[in-house]
This record gives structure tokens, sequence and C-alpha cells, in this order.
């Protein structure tokens, strides 16, 4: 890593150790000074510094305004900044120790890659290392970088090296990829090539993680500290009632400087219940002396009314001289309206002068009718306070205020006059401006009138055809009434000339009263026949949910009664869930679906009886 070469500055070895021979001087000063070190005999200034380096973190530099606390538990955030920028070239030498020699990489090879750095990581990796390598040649070296606590060398070929201080590793990273020869052998087991990377150490990140704790605490600490003194003070406590207290409280209240204080103190006390026959003379002379500042704070109010007449006054007095300037400049903008200046003024000129002149009477308007109120209100103020003064208290008028109201008054009429000029005029513009208004807005307003008009109408339209469908519905439900009534008596009609030929025909021919019964049987199945094939074409489908329930009802009670029912009967029935059915209603809807009932007649002459039966599931058989 190129890039960890500004970090091997402040690095000082013992002087014993440079005791090799040299032969070129500049190599061997490049070579200490990028590590760091001044030879002897041999004076330079360092290449490296400690600038991307902590040597020494200070915990205080943390508390600033502004700096969020570090969280120990996010990987990767350390207290170390990051390295410069890798484009910077970094020219790497041989370096000699006593023991062995290094030598440079290849400066055309890509830099050794490394792994990502630990949080707090003060523990390198160091592989590549010689065979016949020992701990103290191992020390030696990388004791240039910083003070080592501690080494673990493997068997194999690298080891463990772990330094005091987090900036120590980055020296140590810049010695990857360097090329280790003990001595002066070129034997395979007395040279290897280094590669230094991060080593990830429990020591480390739990020593990291106790600082960021550390820093962590201080960090609220500053914080509660912050809030503490940017919280507003709270109100004082009330002392609870002694007569000691209260004796003292009697005499601030006499006292105009701490009279807020004491009679926020009297009213807590008068609230927590503290007056009883024992203390009530007390409080009553306590509730005197806060009447008597009754007297200074009318005063004091006198006093600010003064003030603020008298700055009433001076605010009048600047408004007319302020209004006379305003009369001025009209006058001004009157005269060049006239027609001896206007004829000489441009068009461009002509329309500025009447918009200033406008908006000069407008600002004059506005200012005139301002000093005015003033002088409306201190009139009703004067005769609120004649009215209510004694005709002896009258103060007499001299000859100079006389003079000024005066002088008030044809100020006053004058610019009265000059409103009226220009109330004429806007009053002549406006008529202009209202005649072709009025007609636009009566020809809107008959176009609105014409709309809703035709609205209306069609609104009336439409509840002119609903009604008049509704009335036809009525009546084709009339008509269909009616034909029913007239189907039923014929049938009726029909069935009692059958009834009476076929009593004939029995007493005649002698049969019992059981062949009489079938006959009947058998007619009136006729009938209905009959009946259901004309009602098949005549009868409508439901018309609502209402009668949809009622079939079902029906169909329920007729089926459970396999012979039959009569009208009554079912009435009865449905009349106990519905009161105000009819049986009229219930016989028009059976007659209304034939296929699903049907009507029967049992008995002879008395005891002849008309039932319905439900026979949809036959007409389904049949189907």
């Amino acid at each position: 890593m190129a890039a960890a070469a500004d970090g091997l500055g402040s690095i000082a070895i013992d002087t014993t150790q440079l005791n090799m021979s040299v032969t070129d001087p500049t190599a061997w000063a490049t070579a200490m000074n990028n590590l760091g070190m001044v030879p002897v005999g041999l004076a330079g200034q360092q290449l490296v510094t400690d600038s991307i380096c902590v040597p020494g973190f200070d915990p205080s530099l943390s508390m600033m305004t502004g700096i969020t606390p570090i969280n120990p538990m996010i990987p990767g955030m350390g207290l170390v900044p990051p390295p410069p920028p890798t484009d910077v070239p970094v020219v790497k030498e041989i370096i000699h120790c006593k023991s062995c020699t290094l030598f440079p990489p290849n400066p055309n090879l890509p830099p050794p890659s490394t792994r990502e750095r630990p949080p707090g990581c003060k523990t390198v990796f160091v592989g590549g290392l010689p065979e016949n390598a020992t701990e103290e040649i191992i020390q030696e070296v990388f004791e240039q970088c910083g003070d080592i606590t501690a080494i673990r060398k493997s068997k194999k070929n690298f080891c463990h090296i772990r330094f005091a201080e987090e900036f120590m590793v980055d020296k140590a990273i810049y010695l990857s990829g360097y090329r280790m020869r003990l001595g002066s052998s070129t034997d395979k087991k007395d040279s290897g090539r280094l590669h230094v990377d991060f080593a990830q150490a429990r020591d480390d990140f739990y020593e990291w993680e106790c600082k960021q704790r550390m820093l962590a605490r201080e960090e609220r600490h500053r914080r509660k500290m912050e809030e503490d003194r940017l919280r507003p003070p709270s109100p004082p406590a009330i002392m609870h009632y002694s007569e000691h207290e209260a004796a003292l409280l009697a005499e601030k209240l006499k006292d105009d400087s701490k009279f807020s204080e004491a009679i926020t103190v009297l009213l807590t006390w008068i609230e927590r219940g503290e007056v009883n026959r024992r203390s009530a003379n007390q409080f009553y002379s306590m509730v005197q002396s806060a009447n008597s500042h009754v007297r200074r704070l009318m005063n004091e109010k006198a006093a600010h009314e003064q003030e603020m007449e008298q700055a009433k006054e001076s605010f009048k007095n600047a408004l007319t001289g302020i209004l006379t300037q305003f009369e001025q400049i009209v006058a001004v903008f009157n005269a060049s309206t006239r027609q001896k200046a206007w004829d000489h003024f441009s068009k461009a000129q002509r329309k500025n002068i009447d918009i200033w002149r406008k908006h000069s009477e407008e600002l004059r308007n506005a200012h005139s009718e301002q000093l005015m109120g003033i002088r409306r209100e201190e009139e009703m103020e004067m005769s609120d306070d004649d009215s209510g003064d004694n005709p002896s208290k009258k103060l007499r008028v001299d000859d100079s205020a006389l003079a000024a109201q005066a002088y008030a008054l044809k100020e006053e009429n004058d610019s009265l006059r000059w409103q009226l000029d220009a109330y004429r005029n806007e009053v002549e513009l406006l008529k202009q401006e209202k005649g072709q208004l009025f007609r636009t807005e009566e020809s809107l307003t008959k176009d609105q009138q014409l709309q809703f008009l035709q609205q209306t109408m069609q609104g009336m339209q439409q509840q002119l055809l609903s009604i008049q469908e509704e009335l036809n519905n009525k009546k084709s439900e009339l008509e269909q009434a009616k034909e029913e009534q007239t189907h039923t008596q014929a049938m009726l009609k029909v069935l009692q000339e059958q009834l009476k030929s076929a009593k004939e025909l029995a007493e005649i021919n002698g049969h019992d009263e059981s062949q009489a019964n079938e006959i009947n049987v058998l007619t009136v199945a006729l009938v209905n026949q009959d009946r259901e094939k004309t009602s098949e074409k005549r009868s409508p489908g439901l018309k609502s949910e209402k009668e949809a329930l009622l079939i079902g009802i029906i169909s329920t009670f007729l089926h459970v009664h396999p012979f039959g029912a009569n009208i009554e009967y079912l009435w009865s029935y449905m009349q106990q869930l519905d009161s105000r059915i009819s049986a009229n209603e219930i016989e028009m809807l059976l007659m209304r679906l034939p296929r699903m009932f049907k009507q029967e007649f049992t008995g002879v002459g008395a005891t002849l009886e008309k039932r319905w039966k439900f026979c949809a599931f036959e007409g389904i058989k049949t189907v």
C-alpha cells in the first residue's frame, strides 16, 4: 500500500544499529528519511510526517458542538482517519537493518491488497517471512514502526504483531511487498517476500468498544448539560404560611419594587385556604396594603396617558405637515394638466403625469381622512369632557388658539374642496364605465334567468313523464283486475251450472255421492286448466321483493298441507306475519301464478269449499 507511506514519521532507533558501511550516502539518506530517521552525520528533513496518524487521541475533541457520538457497533468505524489518495506516487528505497536488509518491490507492480480495516485495529498479520527468521529479527524490523506489545510467531512463515497504538499499524502496512534477506546469504531459507495486512483481534475490538462507550457517555453528559443550560428556569417555590413569613410579606407589599412578587404569594396563600379566624386580621391588613397600590397604579396610568396624548399631538402635527406637502404636490400636478402647459408635453409625459397625479391624490385623500378621523376623535373626547365637567371648570381659549383653529379650518376647507373635485372626476369616470357595465350585467342576468327557467322546465317535464308512466301502469293494473274479475264471475256461473247439471244427472241415474264428488273434482280441474292457460297469457312477472317473499311463505305453507287450504285459513296465517295484508291481495297473487298454485273445489252443496294447492313440482315434472 503506497498510501500508507505518509504514516512513517516520528520513528527513532538507536544509532548504534547504524554501523553498516554505505557506499552511496544519497541512497542511505533517502532510505532513512523514508523511515523517518535522520542518519548519523547527515542532516535532512523527513520525507514522511505523522500528519495522517493519531499519536494520542484526545477525548475532549469529540465533545465539540456538532460532533455526533460514534456508535461502537458500526463496523469499519475507527478513530484513525482515512489514508490519503493512492494516486500520490511514493518512492520506496532499500532499508538496511542490523540483521537483515529489506529490498523494495517493483514500482510497476500494483500495490499489495489488504482486507478491510477492523475497528480499533492494533494488530497486523505478517506473512512471507524467511524460514530462519527469529522473533528478535522480526522485532528489530517492526519496532521501527512503534512500540510492540506482543509478537505471536507461528511455526510456519507468518506471525501476528500487536502495537501500542493504531497509527503504528499504518507504518507496518508500508513494509508490505518488501523482500527480506537475512544478512548477505542468498539461501532460500534466508529470504522471503513480506505480506503485511490488518488482523482482527478480540483485544483490539474490546479496547475500541470501551473507548467508544466512554465517548458516548461523555457525549450524553455533554448533551444533558446543554439541555439543563437551555431549560427555562422553573418558577420560584412559594413558602408555606407562617406568622413570620406573613410579617415579611406585609413589608414587601408596601414596597413598590417587590409588590408583584409579594402579591403572587398572597394569592397563593388565599387559594391554599390559609385564611382562618386566627389569621383573618393579618390577611385583612395585607389585602388593605394591596388596595393602597391602586392609587399608585392610577397615577402611573395617568402619566402614561399624558405621554400618549403628547405622542398623538406630535403625530398629528407631523401628519399635518405631510398633508400640506401633499396638497402642494397635487397643486403642481393640477397646474401641469391645464391647457397652457398640457399642450407642450408629449404623449408619454402626459400619461406619466396623469398617473402621478392620481397616485398623489389617493395618498392625499387617505392622509386627510386619517387626520379628520383624529380630529373627530378629539372633538368627541372634548364633548365628553365638557359634559362631564362643571361649567366653572371650562378652560378659556386664548387668541392664539382661536387663530390656530381658524387656520386648521381653512386647511380643511381647501382639502375638502379638492377632494370634492377629485370625487366629481371619479364619479364621471365611473358613470361612463358603469354605462357599459349595466348593459352587460343586464344581459348576464337575463341569460342566468333563462338558464334557470330552462332547468326548471326540464325538471317539470321529467316529473310529468314519471307521473304519466305511473298512471299508465295503474291503468293497466286496473284493466287486468277488471278482466280477472269478469273472468272469475263467468267461471263461477259455469261452475254453478255444471254443479246443477251434475246433481240432476246423479239423481236421475242413481249415482251415489262419491261419484258426484268425482265429477265435481273433474270439472273443477278442467276449469283450472282453462284458467291456467288464460292466466299464463295474462299473468305478468313479479313486481316487487314483497311479492317474492309472500310467494315463498305461501309455497312453504301449502307444501305442508297436501290437501290444500282455503283462502281464509291462509289469510289468517299470513296476517300473523303482516297485519296489513288482505285476503283479496293473497288470492290475486295466487291467481297470477297458475303453474305454482291451483284451485280445487271439494264437497257438495253446503259443504262445498274452495281450496288452493301447491303444484309447482308437478309442473316441473311435466315439463
